[in-house]
């Protein structure tokens, strides 16, 4: 594996009336445990069912309900820490946030405020070949998630649909780590293709199964440092929390706009309030929700109806034991074992989908070739057909490695590939056979290309004497020769010929 070095990327700054100022962002990202059922009923998790019909005795916190915790969810939040280098706490505990919504029956949220499974952590976000940042995690906890209050449906009354209640979420808190916005939607995606890698998550911002709150404050340029060095938040200026961003463009910019307005009140002599706020895109700018809570406001308590969770090591051991290979680490093992660039090697391990294929074709074969192919012609002609992903490809990763074979073996040229490429991808079939049964092959025969050459200079006398004067001219016959031979001509030899002809 690659020893390889990163820089950390200088922080976003913003010249203001009074002078430059820089941001600090932390995120709490809600991810969705992938599981077909929820974290203390047995109802089904399956999205798009009609309203209300996901809906357990224990969600709808009918009496004399009690909650079961769900293993399976444990498990996966054990896996999600491990997959972030993060420490499990082989004791944890769950508590109630108590609030009042109408899509929240029992009153209360079951969450873990004081003794969270997973402790701290790490996310590596790349932000270019080279330039990473280093986002440390403070804590994972499980929750249950809430129902959802529908208003547009009726203009006298509102409607509430609980199939979401009590879906497992895990809340991944970052540190106050990342400094610009492109950074904290880096951060987003990273998170997303680690979750994904491991099974944990799908990922799925537009159903809602990966949101973020996003907080945001400013600072001046030095500050950062010195709470780096004493951990006093105070220098980090007041921060604001922006609610239920699904969308990474969206974070980008509802974090530009909340600090512009934060440094507009603070060069104004006005005070930043902490409070909740929601982004409005259309308008592209953030609003106030409520005022930020603390803590003691939702009155948090140990459940008393679940016993403090605890995991034997052994357990947590068996689980790292079955991790897949993640993004880091596949994407420094495709450099070295295959030879390819920082950025061939990132977008072939955007996705574990992508990265299996693009293993598949290269096995045995040129990796920088495979790669070429698998992102350049394959991932081009998916997003060209409705933005297929690589799930719906029609080239399966057998038939690209022939291509990849008959290339390499001579058989074929890349402008024939190309064509034959196209054939797989609309019809179907071997490459090989294809090439056989149409006449595809590449021609080698010294002898045939040299015949065709001979007629094209004895037909073109002045084209010769300009070719003589110009070398760079030598190109037209080889494109007369392809153009001869129906593109089949091996281009190598064809060159040879020319330059030896024409006495170049």
């Amino acid at each position: 594996m690659l020893d390889l070095t990163y820089e950390t990327p200088a922080p976003k700054v913003i010249a203001g009336a009074t002078g430059d100022w820089e941001l600090v962002i932390g995120l709490e990202v809600h991810a969705q445990v992938a599981s077909n059922s929820k974290l203390f009923s047995g109802a089904s998790t399956l999205f798009g069912s009609e309203p209300n019909s996901n809906v357990a005795f224990v969600d709808a916190a009918m009496p004399g309900m009690l909650p079961v915790i769900n293993e399976f969810c444990v498990e996966q939040a054990v896996r999600t820490g491990l997959g972030l280098k993060a420490e499990i706490n082989l004791r944890s505990a769950f508590d109630r946030k108590n609030y009042f919504y109408p899509d929240l029956p029992q009153g209360y949220q079951i969450s873990q405020l004081y003794h969270p499974i997973v402790g701290e952590g790490e996310i590596l976000v790349d932000m270019g070949p080279g330039v990473a940042r280093l986002v440390r995690v403070e804590r994972i906890h499980l929750e249950q998630d809430a129902g959802k209050s529908i208003h547009d449906m009726d203009p006298h009354m509102s409607f509430v649909d609980l199939n979401r209640t009590g879906v497992a979420l895990m809340e991944i808190v970052s540190r106050p780590d990342i400094r610009g916005p492109e950074e904290a939607a880096a951060y987003v995606g990273k998170l997303r293709q680690i979750l994904r890698y491991l099974g944990t998550c799908d990922g799925n911002m537009q159903n809602g199964n990966m949101r973020a709150d996003v907080n945001v404050s400013v600072c001046r340029p030095g500050d950062y440092e010195k709470y780096q060095e004493s951990q006093d938040f105070s220098h980090l200026g007041t921060r604001c929390e922006i609610k239920n961003m699904n969308s990474m463009r969206f974070i980008q910019m509802a974090i530009e706009v909340e600090a512009r307005r934060q440094i507009a009140l603070i060069e104004d002599g006005k005070d930043v309030v902490q409070e909740t706020r929601l982004y409005d895109p259309d308008k592209n700018e953030t609003r106030s929700m409520r005022s930020k809570e603390e803590a003691h406001d939702y009155r948090y308590f140990p459940d008393p109806d679940l016993l403090p969770l605890e995991i034997e090591q052994g357990w947590v051991d068996d689980i790292a034991s079955t991790l897949p290979e993640l993004p880091d680490a596949k994407k420094s093992r495709f450099m070295s074992d295959f030879g390819l660039s920082d950025y061939d090697a990132s977008v072939l391990t955007a996705e574990a989908e992508n990265a299996a294929y693009f293993e598949a074709v290269a096995e045995g074969r040129d990796g920088k070739l495979a790669a070429n192919w698998v992102i350049n012609e394959l991932f081009g002609r998916l997003k060209k057909d409705d933005d297929k992903d690589i799930t719906d490809s029609p080239v399966s990763a057998d038939q690209l490695g022939g291509i990849i074979t008959l290339i390499k073996s001579g058989d074929i040229s890349g402008k024939i590939a190309k064509d034959l490429f196209e054939i797989v991808y609309t019809e179907g079939g071997d490459p090989a056979q294809i090439v056989d049964d149409r006449g595809m092959k590449q021609v080698t025969d010294t002898g045939a290309i040299e015949t065709a050459l001979d007629e094209i200079i004895a037909g073109n006398p002045a084209q010769v004497e300009k070719a003589k004067v110009n070398p760079k001219l030598a190109g037209w016959f080889v494109g007369q020769v392809m153009k001869a031979t129906g593109g089949k001509a091996n281009p190598a030899i064809v060159n040879q010929l020319v330059q030896a002809k024409l006495g170049l």
